[in-house]
């Protein structure tokens, strides 16, 4: 499966890092429920964004699971 995230446009408030979300977000919800610790919603709601990276193996396994049920392949493991 090709991930067609594109960290050129990430959303801007992505904890810096391995792992993003860019602005072809539709906030589903759907990876919220895989990795609630990693993830919020912009304040208007728009889009989700990594607050943080994840920092244990579980939470790498979130977020990974998170990009993989992601319908519009908006979650990037390429980023800085």
């Amino acid at each position: 499966m090709s991930n067609m995230a594109d960290k050129n446009d990430k959303v801007k408030q992505n904890a810096p890092g391995k792992y993003y979300i860019d602005n072809s977000c539709v906030p589903c919800n759907d990876c919220l429920e895989e990795a609630p610790m990693l993830l919020k919603y912009t304040e208007d709601e728009s889009k989700v964004y990594f607050h943080r990276q994840p920092a244990t193996p579980e939470e790498e396994i979130a977020a990974r699971k998170a990009m993989e049920i992601c319908p519009v392949e908006a979650l990037g493991d390429d980023g800085e």
